[in-house]
C-alpha cells in the first residue's frame, strides 16, 4: 500500500535553496574576476597568439591595450 511521504519543512527549503544560491554567487565571482583580469591585461594564467584578422575586427579600445 503506498504512503504518501512528509512534506519538507519551509527552513529546509531556505536552507537547501541558499546552499544553492551562494554556490552560483561564489562561481559568478570568480568568472567576473577573471573576465576583468583578462581586460586589464593582468591575467598571467592565458596567453594569446594575435592573429592580424582578429586584431582589426576588435574595437579600438581593445586592440590599443594589447600594443
Amino acid at each position: 500500500m503506498a504512503v504518501p511521504k512528509k512534506r519538507t519543512s519551509r527552513s529546509k527549503k531556505k536552507i537547501r535553496k541558499n546552499v544553492w544560491l551562494n554556490k552560483t554567487n561564489e562561481i559568478a565571482l570568480k568568472a567576473l574576476s577573471l573576465a576583468k583580469s583578462i581586460l586589464t591585461n593582468r591575467s598571467k594564467s592565458f596567453y594569446y597568439g594575435i592573429n592580424n584578422e582578429l586584431d582589426n575586427n576588435l574595437p579600438k579600445s581593445i586592440s590599443n591595450n594589447q600594443e
